[in-house]
């Protein structure tokens, strides 16, 4: 076995290329473990490496294309073939992934990701600002949809290069342009399927801060589901295609009717009841006694009345009666007293020509005129003669 051993490691060390299909990461070791799968043919192996190794390449993912610079060695224990890894960098779309990982956890960092500064999409826009490729199926698709499911939709349309050099430049021009448009609404950026070198542009720093400054609400439609540029992370929604972005952007004017009809069928229905619902209610208080003959109510009040009137009456009478006798006896004192009455008995009260009483012979003269008041009259009088009784 060391005889083994020892021939393979004189092999030396050679550049390989292969697939990454597995990453066994442990942590605190100082060995790493990949498994990597030959590009042309269907054998992998597995290669043993350091973290500083890792790190070096950058960010890995599972299904990345890398060159390794490999030594073939013989696991002593297992007697077992093995590779160890000295060097590992991404080669072609592995290169360009790892690229694309770097910036996007830059951006990320920065915060164009976040949540939280994602905007929401109008119900119905004014107008739809749309980016894509001139005569494109992607143009095609998304302007079909929209005036498929909303006929009175109105697109602005902004056409610019979706892959090359100048992509870039035209799209955040086109980007800009519809943003600055005070009637549009929401822009769709839209592209169709394509290699990782032909979505380049959409993973351009340039264009994701373009977006990101943008203050018009932006759903990116780049691609299929699989792809995931890094304007669909900026962007403030996510299309899986250009068809998923129209139904998106504008609501199904058949299902909001429906939705409508719907709505004013449960509103008929609410109301209805509640209407069936007063009128129970309405029955049921007009069938109570005092709603249905109100004067049954005031009978009894009625009869109290009565009653409290006929006492009143009684002892008004009663107290007529009491008074009429006490004022009749205190008339009775008030005659027997009174001077009239003793004039009735056959006295007379003398007064002479100057009003004053005569209670007295002396009190008057002969030829002196005097009134004799009666019970019934008076006398007028002169006198004659004045006898004294002593």
């Amino acid at each position: 076995m060391a005889a083994t051993k020892s021939w393979v490691e004189r092999l030396g060390p050679i550049w390989v290329e292969g697939q990454l299909i597995e990453i066994k990461r442990r942590s605190g070791a100082i060995t790493q473990f990949l498994t990597m799968r030959d590009t042309l043919a269907e054998v992998s192996v597995t290669l043993s490496t350091s973290q500083a190794v890792l790190d070096a390449a950058g960010p890995l993912t599972e299904g990345t294309v890398v060159a390794a610079f490999v030594r073939p060695t013989v696991w002593s224990k297992s007697g077992s073939l093995t590779f160890e890894c000295r060097e590992l960098r991404p080669s072609g779309e592995g290169r360009l992934l790892a690229a694309i990982e770097q910036r996007k956890r830059m951006l990320q960092a920065e915060g164009l990701f976040d949540p939280a500064g994602k905007r929401r999409l109008p119900f119905l826009p004014r107008r739809i600002g749309l980016v894509t490729g001139a005569k494109s199926a992607a143009e095609r698709d998304v302007i079909e949809n929209i005036s498929r499911r909303w006929p009175a939709a109105v697109v602005e349309v902004r056409h610019a290069l979706v892959q090359g050099q100048q992509a870039v430049e035209q799209l955040i021009d086109a980007v800009r342009s519809l943003d600055a448009h005070p009637e549009v609404d929401v822009i769709i950026v839209a592209r169709g399927g394509g290699s990782l070198e032909d979505l380049l542009p959409f993973s351009d720093e340039a264009l994701a801060r373009a977006v990101f400054a943008c203050r018009t609400p932006l759903v990116s439609a780049i691609g299929h589901e699989t792809d995931t540029p890094i304007l669909d992370l900026v962007a403030d929604v996510r299309a899986s295609t250009p068809t998923d972005a129209a139904k998106r952007v504008v609501p199904d004017a058949a299902a909001e009717a429906e939705l409508v009809r719907a709505a004013l069928g449960r509103v008929r229905v609410a109301i209805s009841n509640r209407i069936d619902g007063e009128g129970r209610r309405l029955a049921e208080l007009r069938s109570r006694p005092v709603l249905r003959d109100p004067s049954a109510f005031l009978s009894g009040h009625g009869e109290r009345l009565q009653t409290a009137r006929d006492r009143l009456s009684r002892a008004i009478e009663g107290r007529l009666r009491e008074e009429r006798l006490g004022l009749g006896h205190t008339m009775d004192r008030v005659r027997a007293l009174s001077p009239l009455a003793t004039l009735q008995r056959g006295y007379a009260i003398l007064t002479d020509d100057q009003g004053n009483t005569v209670d007295r012979a002396g009190a008057t003269a002969p030829g002196a005129r005097l009134t004799a008041r009666l019970g019934d009259g008076r006398l007028d009088l002169t006198v004659n003669d004045i006898e004294v009784q002593e």
